[in-house]
């Protein structure tokens, strides 16, 4: 009796296969990639295996049975790594890891809590083809083989990944032309060459952008600078000065969306503080961040520079180097003492570094404050205590001072002590967003306490107040739980207007008004420095004074959405204000080229290290005359 040979598998075949499968898993139940079509589901189910088939297909090349065996699981585990990685990154931050994000280790030591927080013992299945490939290899069934492919063979496998590349590229750029020049865009890229073809594209842009610096030329400025003069906001004539030699203390709340101001949760106000205090103050309630991966090191780069932070990494690590043109450099011209406050490691996000850059006169930093197990949660310190000792180093400063204040206590995972939840949280099955409210309650509790410790210090009358919200809390992975909230399906539009954060600018003797011109934390540095009565006209900045006149109701977000005061563009499609329905892509069109192009032009400035030139170029000297 003829028994038929049972077809072995290579083991080459098999990790391919298993690491293909657990990317696609990964794809549909880590990531909220959005697929709208058959095609584009067929692009994401087949993008990782061209990838994988070269990767492993190097162990092809290896003669040695034992070399090829330990090379193809150093490299299951390498990859499997790599997707981990973005997955734990993903439901932090909603988005990729690129390069620079990886530079920036010396943030990681901080980032215990969080990461205890979304880090799980389920987590082994990310490494489950690893673990199948060693037991396959110890117990070697009959249908397993370790044994090595002919020459022919070897031919028709690279032949059959080649193909496979060119098809998945072509599909790809078939479905979204200039896909590569979407670099802003990594969901987009992700979607449809893979996480692996990604992260080499990553490396590739890093090394471009490296290689910018070496070859740009003050040349390029020219027509930055002729974009940037055709729309130069005048100042207004009643507000320009009316901080002049008044101190200018800035907070930035941390995690702080604008969907909380002036609302409740289980019958509570949220921020009962800040809804009276805005009643006494500016309120710019159309107001959005624009930051990126930097998080809160990216809107301290936009307030201080009026430039967009980087699509990739973080301006304050990867450029902490170049020449800047910054806010606190023209404060310093003007006579005041410039700091900046935050109750952390000086060099988290590199602060020490960049502050130097920015010009920074003093950082109040872990040394300079009295932090304890007892006035500390989560990340530091918490915020009241942080205020209170930060109001005695003001008493101390030379005047007029400016300072920069950066809070901790609302931060992810948003946790507090039981002593410190002044409402009971939401009632969702979101805990992230159930705890949000009640770390926002304690935040607005510490600002009102701070006001009140300005006050009878006698600084609150002389200084000018600037408050802003630094970046979103809730990002898109919590959408099913804002969605309960909000009592309405949380669509790319809706997604969009979450990303408004407060704007709160206090002006001692002046009445309070809402301002609700579409604007973000571009115009930080612009606004305020005509407040303090220092013109930026010859500034290289892309932001405008929020009380002219002549600014626009247009804003631009670093992922390439936009606002405009009727439209919002974004998941490639333009929706309307009023309706928030989907309309007619005409209505957004006139704004996309010029997104795009500010967005570049920004980009230009940071990765050639443009402003190192400005002041040799002529036009600025003809500016001057």
């Amino acid at each position: 009796m003829n028994i038929k040979k049972i077809p072995k598998v290579p083991l080459i075949i098999i990790a391919a296969l298993l690491l293909w499968v657990k990317t696609y898993i990964v794809y549909k139940t880590s990531f909220d990639i959005k697929i709208e079509n058959t095609i584009q589901e067929i692009i994401l189910f087949m993008n990782p295996l061209s990838f994988l088939l070269f990767i492993f297909g190097i162990g092809l090349l290896m003669k040695k049975d034992k070399s090829r065996t330990r090379y193809i699981i150093i490299t299951s585990f390498i990859l499997s790594f790599i997707l981990y990685g973005n997955v734990v990154f993903y439901r932090f931050f909603d988005d990729f890891l690129t390069l620079p994000v990886l530079f920036q280790t010396s943030n990681f030591s901080d980032l215990g809590s969080s990461a205890s927080a979304i880090i799980g013992w389920k987590d082994l299945f990310y490494f489950a083809d690893v673990i199948v490939l060693i037991a396959l290899i110890k117990f070697m069934p009959a249908w397993f083989s370790l044994e090595n492919y002919s020459r022919a063979s070897r031919r028709a496998y690279f032949l059959v990944a080649t193909a496979l590349v060119f098809f998945n590229l072509g599909l790809s750029e078939s479905e979204r032309p200039q896909l590569l020049t979407r670099t802003f865009d990594r969901e987009m890229l992700v979607k449809n060459i893979g996480t692996y073809n990604y992260h080499i594209y990553d490396v590739f842009l890093q090394s471009k952008s490296s290689a910018q610096r070496a070859m740009a030329d003050g040349s390029e400025l020219a027509g930055i600078d002729n974009y940037i003069r055709a729309s130069y906001n005048k100042p207004d004539d009643e507000m320009f000065g009316i901080g002049k030699d008044k101190n200018l203390i800035m907070v930035s709340m941390e995690s702080l969306q604008n969907f909380v101001i002036n609302e409740k949760v289980n019958g509570e106000e949220i921020t009962p503080f800040l809804n009276d205090f805005i009643g006494e103050s500016y309120y710019f309630d159309n107001f959005y961040h624009q930051t990126q991966q930097g998080k809160t090191s990216d809107s301290e780069f936009l307030l201080d520079n009026s430039l967009y932070p980087l699509n990739r990494g973080a301006v304050f690590f990867t450029h902490s180097g170049n020449q800047f043109d910054s806010m606190t450099e023209s404060l310093n011209e003007n006579g005041y003492y410039t700091t900046a406050m935050h109750a952390n490691n000086k060099s988290f996000w590199n602060r020490d570094i960049m502050y130097d850059s920015l010009g920074y006169e003093r950082f109040y930093s872990l040394p300079d404050y009295q932090v304890t197990d007892e006035n500390s949660v989560n990340w530091g310190m918490k915020d009241t205590p942080f205020f209170e000792q930060s109001v005695e180093h003001m008493k101390e400063m030379p005047k007029p001072f400016s300072t920069k204040m950066i809070t901790l206590t609302n931060h992810y995972p948003f946790t507090l002590d039981e002593e410190d939840k002044l409402i009971d949280p939401y009632t969702s099955k979101d805990g992230t967003v159930n705890r949000y409210f009640q770390t926002v309650r304690y935040m607005d509790e510490a600002l009102k306490n701070f006001i009140t410790g300005l006050k009878e210090s006698g600084l609150y009358e002389d200084s000018i107040i600037v408050m802003y919200g630094d970046h979103y809390g809730i990002s898109e992975n919590h959408n099913t739980a804002m969605s309960q909230y909000l009592g309405k399906e949380v669509t790319p539009l809706v997604s969009t207007q979450l990303q408004r954060v407060p704007l709160i600018i206090h002006v001692p003797g002046k009445e309070g008004k809402t301002i609700s011109k579409v604007s973000g934390q571009i115009d930080l540095k612009p606004t305020i420095l005509h407040l303090m009565g220092i013109d930026t006209k010859k500034d290289i900045q892309f932001g405008g004074d929020l009380f002219s006149e002549q600014h626009e109701d247009f804003a631009i977000l670093r992922d390439g959405r936009f606002i405009t005061k009727d439209y919002v563009y974004a998941g490639e499609k333009c929706w309307d204000k009023n309706t928030e329905e989907e309309t007619d892509m005409k209505f957004c069109k006139p704004y996309q080229e010029r997104a795009t192009e500010e967005l570049q032009y920004s980009d230009k400035i940071i990765y050639g290290d443009l402003l190192r030139f400005y002041e040799e170029t002529e036009y600025r000297d003809e500016d001057q005359q």
